[in-house]
């Protein structure tokens, strides 16, 4: 959890217990602000409700920003975080398969969860046919292997990938998350609203 804990701010021992308070924190606004909700979720495929592209699409910004920040003022060094490595055919039948769940279930996995929390029962399917693919990838992955590891590009970004400078790329993504906050508005009020 840096900075802070690797700077000894905070003692390493505490990183579990603090993980664990901000998840809660983290659940907690999510069932406040209504994303346990399928219609609400899946309202953006349908044009009736854009929320959760906002709330998501504004997160990532501003971590983005924060992050470069926090490089440029010393406190974080950039270099040194975790990026997931990219296997680009897995990434795409995954993601599919994903937006297929999305769509159909109205839940991605961290709302889910949150949706079960509260005894939803429809969360509580989807949740349960999440272990159910889990179980069937784990035991089925000899097969899944090859496909799964093909296409290995190691541990690159988004900025590595196009080859553009780190703050014109946020300056790029700014202006592109305006635009398409526009647009979500626009089609938003040309969709018959939906009560829920």
């Amino acid at each position: 959890m840096g900075p802070l804990i690797p700077n000894d701010i905070i003692p390493f021992e505490w990183s579990s217990i603090i993980a664990i308070i901000i998840g809660i924190f983290f659940g907690f606004i999510l069932e406040a602000s209504g994303f346990s909700s399928s219609r609400k979720l899946a309202g953006v495929f349908y044009g009736y409700d854009f929320a959760v592209l906002k709330v998501f699409f504004t997160a990532a910004l501003v971590s983005l920003i924060g992050l470069l920040y926090m490089d440029y003022l010393g406190y974080l060094d950039m270099s040194s975080l975790y990026v997931h490595p990219t296997y680009t055919w897995a990434a795409i039948i995954g993601g599919a398969i994903m937006g297929i769940g999305f769509v159909a279930g109205g839940f991605c996995p961290g709302t889910s969860l949150c949706a079960v929390a509260i005894g939803k029962i429809d969360a509580i399917i989807y949740v349960i046919g999440i272990m159910v693919g889990v179980f069937i990838f784990s035991e089925l992955y000899s097969i899944f292997e090859p496909i799964y590891t093909s296409y290995f590009y190691g541990n690159i970004t988004l900025v590595d990938s196009l080859g553009v400078d780190p703050y014109w790329f946020v300056f790029l993504f700014t202006i592109a998350a305006i635009i398409i906050f526009v647009l979500a508005d626009i089609i938003r009020k040309r969709v018959k609203k939906v009560f829920y």
